[in-house]
């Protein structure tokens, strides 16, 4: 649904928290926020709005609608959120991504939840990735928010691989991160002690997709390979990295970490995590 379509339903008119984006038909976050709202009987809904470029310009006095109360940021406005809201938090400003949006009085303030659901699954293996290198597949909002995370954990060098590194240097002030090319990536494998997909490759419904070639998968091996996609559990990144016994983390776990803490931030309220994680697993089977 789009927000020129969302505005004019009834649903527009009741407490709602939405989330943008654009695809947005494949996401689990519907599911697993209105288990919390209901688990705490808030009387809201969440919804799923499919935001288009050309509908920007009538976001702002949206955001401002009284029955709105908070939103999810996805692809790909993650960073051109920022300049819809009133002010964003430190760590939001430092990753230079937002993807939650709280109402705080009438002020829109916006938070950055994914770097913490990031790390959480990747909590056991903190001794094998302190002072170590990590390949980042992907330079959007959610690439800065894993990097701002990997800083933070110890990580020494991180490359993120794009397919305009010369144009794309979104991290020159740093010296820590690399961007090289899709052509490079294989060279500096050897040494990476995680393998990232923070790209869109491989998600629902192009579930064949992945960036890294047949050719290359065996790079993969001895390293963590991590994909932040979750819709499908095992993407075609993981399946590669399976293929070569690498250790492989999907991302459902961050998923529901980080939508625990927009949860938070909204209601003020702990997110019912078990409840969530047993709610998917089962959307999984299905």
């Amino acid at each position: 649904m789009s927000l020129s379509t969302f505005k004019k339903s009834k649903k527009a008119q009741s407490p709602h928290y939405i989330l943008f984006g654009h695809p947005i038909e494949h996401s689990w976050s519907p599911l697993m926020h209105n288990l919390a709202l209901d688990y705490y009987d808030i009387d809201a809904q969440y919804y799923t709005v499919d935001l288009y470029n050309s509908e920007l310009n009538s976001l702002a006095s949206y955001l401002n609608n009284d029955s709105f109360k908070g939103a999810n940021i996805t692809v790909p406005y993650k960073q051109i959120i920022i300049e819809y809201l009133d002010r964003i938090d430190n760590s939001a400003q430092e990753i230079g991504a937002v993807n939650t949006i709280v109402k705080e009085g009438y002020q829109l303030v916006g938070y950055n939840t994914d770097s913490a659901g990031f790390l959480a699954p990747l909590k056991q293996y903190s001794g094998e990735l302190e002072g170590g290198r990590a390949i980042i597949f992907g330079t959007g909002g959610a690439s800065r928010a894993i990097v701002y995370a990997l800083l933070n954990i110890g990580i020494e060098e991180l490359y993120l691989v794009s397919r305009n590194p010369a144009r794309r240097n979104l991290f020159s002030e740093n010296n820590h991160v690399v961007m090289v090319s899709y052509n490079q990536w294989t060279s500096l494998a050897e040494e990476a002690a995680l393998i990232i997909n923070a790209t869109p490759l491989g998600m629902h419904p192009n579930v064949n997709d992945s960036p890294v070639r047949e050719t290359e998968k065996a790079f993969l091996s001895d390293c963590i390979c991590y994909d932040i996609v979750y819709n499908p559990i095992q993407t075609k990144f993981l399946k590669q990295a399976n293929s070569v016994e690498a250790t492989t983390i999907n991302g459902l776990e961050m998923l529901i970490q980080q939508g625990s803490r927009s949860f938070e931030l909204w209601t003020g309220h702990p997110f019912p995590v078990k409840k969530v994680r047993g709610k998917l697993h089962e959307q999984i089977k299905n």
